[in-house]
């Protein structure tokens, strides 16, 4: 049977992650998942792709969602009270316009300060309703697209054997940076055809692919870059019709409710990969 043996969630997209034994999944995917976000003073997103120093950053929220605190080694803490009723201001994600409520300038000068250059914090305000696409549409806050990412540790192992015979040391799950880890399921990519699952008390609904760019080449304990892998050996075995390579896979929630560690993972429909 397979298993949930990981969860995380990302507070501040591009961030460190927070991994939890049980989350709530809201429609958006786990409780604060990408809620808040960086950005220029322009208002353009940020992301390990240009600024992998974001990964140094530990933010953790407080279970209500009323208190952010931001961490980094050699940088100290800052804590700020969220803002949910502030004004809003415009904000650009992968070239689409969205809205952000800012949360000050404590916030903002910490930032600016570990990334080196000027960045402002937003928080989604509670009116956003982003519908993702793919197969299963849905919604999100400032995730890429889709609210879950799942990935599979035959899947990871899979990879890791293919990089060993090219003489590569193995990577870590949170390369990916997944919110759903399973295993028990043998064959690699099954995420890629489970198009229906319950996991505890939700139903996840298969939306796409995920396609891969350059952030998995960022080491996430020391935000340095450190490339050409994983990306050199997926392009060997995981291109995508729609161009990239594939690994893992996006999913909506289509009921929400608790999940948590060892929760065993339900495949209610099989459906073909996209690959």
């Amino acid at each position: 049977m397979a298993s949930v043996v990981e969860l995380s969630y990302y507070p501040v997209k591009g961030c460190a992650g927070a991994s939890v034994n049980e989350v709530m999944m809201t429609p958006a995917g786990p409780a604060h998942d990408r809620s808040f976000m960086v950005v220029s003073a322009e208002g353009v997103f940020r992301t390990q792709r240009r600024d992998p120093r974001l990964a140094l950053i530990r933010p953790g929220i407080s279970a209500d969602g009323e208190r952010l605190a931001l961490g980094a080694p050699g940088h100290g803490t800052v804590s700020v009270d969220v803002d949910i009723s502030g004004t809003r201001r415009n904000v650009d994600l992968f070239g689409a316009p969205y809205q952000g409520i800012d949360q000050g300038d404590t916030a903002a000068e910490w930032l600016s300060d570990v990334l080196g250059t000027p960045s402002r914090l937003v928080r989604v305000p509670p009116e956003h309703h982003r519908v993702t696409d793919g197969r299963t549409p849905g919604t999100s806050g400032y995730a890429d697209s889709c609210a879950l990412h799942v990935l599979s540790r035959s899947t990871l192992d899979l990879l890791n054997r293919k990089m060993a015979d090219r003489g590569a040391p193995p990577l870590p799950v949170d390369r990916f940076r997944p919110n759903i880890v399973v295993d028990g399921w043998d064959e690699p990519h099954t995420e890629d055809r489970s198009h229906r699952i319950t996991i505890g008390d939700t139903e996840l609904g298969y939306a796409k692919l995920a396609i891969r760019c350059a952030v998995t080449l960022v080491e996430q304990e020391s935000g340095v870059r450190a490339g050409p892998e994983p990306l050199r050996t997926l392009a060997s075995y995981r291109r995508a019709a729609q161009g990239g390579v594939a690994f893992g896979a996006k999913f909506a929630v289509l009921r929400t409710g608790k999940v948590s560690v060892g929760d065993d993972v339900n495949v209610l429909r099989w459906g073909e990969s996209e690959l």
